[in-house]
């Protein structure tokens, strides 16, 4: 869900805090590049902030690859009986780990493997990768590009187009880290002064408490 809190909402908040409110030492479009790397920032740490669930075509065969406006694979939820938003759901569809898949069946990626008949054209199973988060793996492998199933992937954020009426791409509910990241790289411009470099790095740690830990909380949403 997109944010409602606009970017004059959010400068404010952050002028207040720099003792800055008239953009004498951090102009507006200084800050605004600092608010859109705060949410590719949030987006990269929390991939679920940016979450989109959709119904996808395979492509034949079992190598499948998440849309280009994608960051990377969330999870595979289920099979669907079409294309498009009225498509009803089917059966589920687990996650395996990729050596008991090679081991049972050591030629799951040749085209001639499927499914069985009751479940012709039905993916049972996905292999995720970490080292290769846009890239995912179907069981058995497509037969046709009418095989439909829904996916939950992280998209790239928006950036603010503008400092007044344009909104958060992540929910409201991460204003608070945007706000504290934007506020350690202010900080930073002056970091030759002591008590700068120790606010720049309260609000960086602020920042990644805000989050809930970066890589430990990816690492718990991971397939």
């Amino acid at each position: 869900m997109a944010g409602t809190i606009t970017a004059a909402n959010l400068l404010l908040r952050i002028r207040d805090t720099l003792q800055d409110t008239t953009g004498i030492r951090w102009l507006d479009a200084e800050l605004l590049r600092y608010m859109n790397d705060a949410q590719r920032e949030i987006v990269n740490l929390r991939p679920e902030s940016s979450s989109t669930t959709v119904n996808v075509a395979l492509v034949v065969g079992t190598a499948q690859t998440i849309p280009a406006a994608g960051l990377r694979l969330i999870k595979v939820v289920r099979n669907m009986s079409a294309a498009g938003g009225s498509a009803t759901g089917k059966r589920a569809i687990r996650i395996v780990d990729r050596e008991i898949l090679d081991t049972q069946e050591p030629d799951w990626h040749d085209p001639t493997v499927s499914g069985d008949a009751t479940h012709a054209s039905i993916v049972k199973h996905y292999v995720f990768d970490e080292d290769d988060p846009r890239r995912f793996y179907v069981y058995p492998g497509a037969s046709t590009t009418s095989t439909f199933i829904e996916i939950v992937y992280s998209t790239a954020p928006t950036d603010f187009a503008n400092t007044s009426s344009a909104t958060m791409f992540v929910d409201d509910v991460y204003a608070n880290a945007l706000i504290d990241y934007v506020l350690y790289r202010s900080y930073m411009k002056d970091a030759e002064f002591a008590g700068n470099q120790n606010r720049a790095s309260a609000h960086y740690g602020l920042f990644i408490s805000s989050i809930g830990g970066g890589g430990q909380a990816t690492a718990i949403l991971s397939p």
